[in-house]
């Protein structure tokens, strides 16, 4: 290129993105989000896949210079958030298939202390391509998509992605999903999701790759089976409790305003509180061990998949076994048998009984810690007034007996050593004999 000739802006901003100083390299990244809203604004605008290589690799740098966790996770998240600034899918998509093409060429450079940054990195970015799928409204086209794009870069044969990319990608799919979609997908279209991994599990000769769809996917459905039966559960418990609540909301709305008319406010004593704390620590350990909501599929309709894709001549030996495990499992779970001990069979008939049940004893409990509580007030005054003087006579006489075992103050002897004569037995002394003048 001429000196003369500027050099192209994905350039400029690539040089600056990887720059030394932190305040240069920020920058960098706003003026790159103008950039990008700027370009894609025009009906004639747009990127080149080398243009967005370019762009994504001056990213990389950026983050590779970032120091300090909570700035990284900072930046993780501006950076994957950039994508939301192109205004077209397509550009969208190139923009994504550029990232992981520059994971996968740089992914061998990358030391172990800069791993763990690029590991969050790759979560945000499958984060915030699953959300652009999300206000698309979850179409199919666009879930498919989204799909083609990911296993032809990824887990392709021909890709030439690492191990470390493929382990991690599998490792995250579902849990970026459950996150994103969770509250809103189906379990039709969460097949639809899953349904490229059955495909790859049936064909791959790849043993990781089969061991983490396995792992990670397979195996994940099944452990979170009794989480997604408890919370349709929940969903049933819910809507039956609103219609129940509506029809008695009815029935005793002129009764309560009546009520409320001829019996007046009360007022809390002095030094009185409602909440009780005891039972504000139970509701908090309650919301710590209730999960969000889980992924909900139709474990009939992936044994029926799995089974299709694993019975045929082309798919290997050992994917056949494999699969045909997790397909007994997922037959068990659709008749309403879990594969784990720990769990009972009919724990998804039991679950809004033992909820009842934990309710009623929580209102039991409100009585008898009102009483525990005012006990305890009661024993902390008594114990934190004065002690009697007879005590404190005890007190000073143990001292004094202790400093008359110490002796007089001098010289201490060191911790384990004798004193003198001791254990030695002395001969007796001579009686001192008068001189002849005393006498």
């Amino acid at each position: 290129m001429a000196p003369g000739v500027p050099l192209p802006p994905e350039i400029q901003l690539a040089q600056r993105l990887a720059g030394n100083e932190q305040v240069t390299r920020d920058r960098a990244v706003r003026k790159l989000r103008k950039y990008i809203m700027a370009r894609t604004q025009r009906a004639a605008g747009g990127f080149t896949p080398d243009e967005l290589l370019k762009i994504w690799k001056g990213l990389f740098y950026c983050m590779w210079m970032q120091d300090k966790p909570l700035q990284q996770e900072e930046l993780g998240r501006t950076i994957s958030q950039l994508i939301h600034a192109f205004q077209t899918t397509e550009t969208q998509y190139l923009f994504l298939r550029a990232f992981w093409q520059t994971m996968i060429r740089e992914w061998v450079g990358i030391d172990l202390l800069r791993l763990d940054k690029f590991y969050m990195l790759m979560r945000l970015v499958l984060q915030e391509s699953l959300k652009v799928v999300k206000t698309q409204g979850w179409e199919e086209r666009q879930i498919e998509q989204l799909l083609e794009l990911l296993t032809t870069e990824i887990l392709h044969p021909d890709s030439q992605a690492p191990n470390g990319v493929k382990s991690h990608f599998l490792e995250i799919f579902l849990e970026e999903l459950t996150k994103v979609g969770a509250a809103e997908l189906t379990a039709d279209q969460n097949m639809q999701f899953i349904d490229p991994f059955c495909q790859i599990a049936a064909r791959t000769k790849d043993s990781l790759v089969l061991h983490k769809i396995i792992r990670s996917i397979f195996e994940t459905i099944v452990e979170q089976a009794p989480l997604a039966i408890e919370d349709l559960m929940n969903e049933l418990d819910t809507q039956s409790e609103e219609e129940e609540e509506a029809s008695d909301g009815d029935e005793e709305s002129s009764e309560g305003e009546q009520d409320l008319h001829d019996t007046p406010p009360r007022r809390l004593p002095a030094g009185s509180h409602r909440a009780n704390p005891e039972v504000d620590k139970e509701q908090v350990w309650d919301d710590e061990e209730n999960t969000g909501p889980v992924l909900q599929f139709d474990y009939e309709a992936v044994a029926n998949r799995l089974f299709k894709l694993a019975s045929r001549q082309s798919t290997p030996s050992e994917n056949r076994k494999r699969l045909y495990k997790v397909i007994q499992k997922l037959r068990d779970l659709a008749g309403g048998t879990f594969p784990d001990d720990d769990v009972p069979e009919k724990a998804y008939k039991k679950l809004l009984e033992g909820r009842r049940e934990r309710k009623k004893k929580k209102k039991k409990r409100l009585p008898t810690l009102q009483s525990q509580n005012k006990k305890g007030r009661n024993e902390t005054e008594t114990s934190s007034a004065d002690p009697s003087p007879g005590i404190k006579r005890k007190r000073s006489r143990r001292r004094d007996e202790k400093a008359g075992q110490r002796g007089p103050p001098g010289k201490r002897r060191k911790p384990g050593a004798r004193a003198k004569g001791a254990g030695v037995q002395q001969p007796a002394r001579k009686r001192k004999q008068p001189l002849p003048n005393e006498k």
